[in-house]
Order: C-alpha cells, then structure tokens, then sequence
C-alpha cells in the first residue's frame, strides 16, 4: 500500500513540473536569434526592414514599458548609435 501511495505522490509532482516547463517562454519566441546579425549595424537598415508588430527599437535613455510580451522583439541601440542587442521581451 505505501509503494502505491508513493508512487502517487511521484506521480501527480511530475505532473506538475511538465506544467511549469509549458510555462516557461521560448527564449527565441519573438524569432530575435534569427537576426542577431543585425549587432553593430546602424539602425539605418530597419528602413529596408518590415518589422513584426509591435517591434521596438530602444534607444539609449528611451522609457520603455516593463511588461513582458514573449512574442515582441526588441532592438537596443547604443550610445554610437549601432544595435547592441536584440531580444525577445
């Protein structure tokens, strides 16, 4: 009787780390590791660019909202005014 209880409880706690696993975004969710050679390029080519949605481009000082959108990519530029990074966020 204690294995089969024992077994329940292992069961239904691996139930709930698949769960928790579901919850966890995509790191690359928003495709930004499919334009990662975009770093160090001027924002210029954003002009030539048709950008998802709801795409921000950051510049330094810039406020930006703190919500989390797995699906919305972002692009920050730095202070010599090229692309320092681009994320999903």
């Amino acid at each position: 009787m204690r294995a089969l209880i024992g077994l329940l409880v292992i069961l239904s706690l691996s139930g709930c780390e698949e769960e928790v696993a579901d919850a966890v975004p995509e790191e690359n969710a928003c495709g930004a590791a499919s334009m990662s050679d975009l770093i160090g390029r001027s924002p210029d080519v954003f002009a030539a660019m048709i950008l998802p949605v709801g795409s921000r481009i950051i510049y330094p000082g810039m406020p930006i909202t703190q919500d989390y959108r797995p699906d919305r990519i972002n692009f920050d530029i730095g202070p010599d005014n090229r692309i320092t990074r681009v994320w999903c966020g």
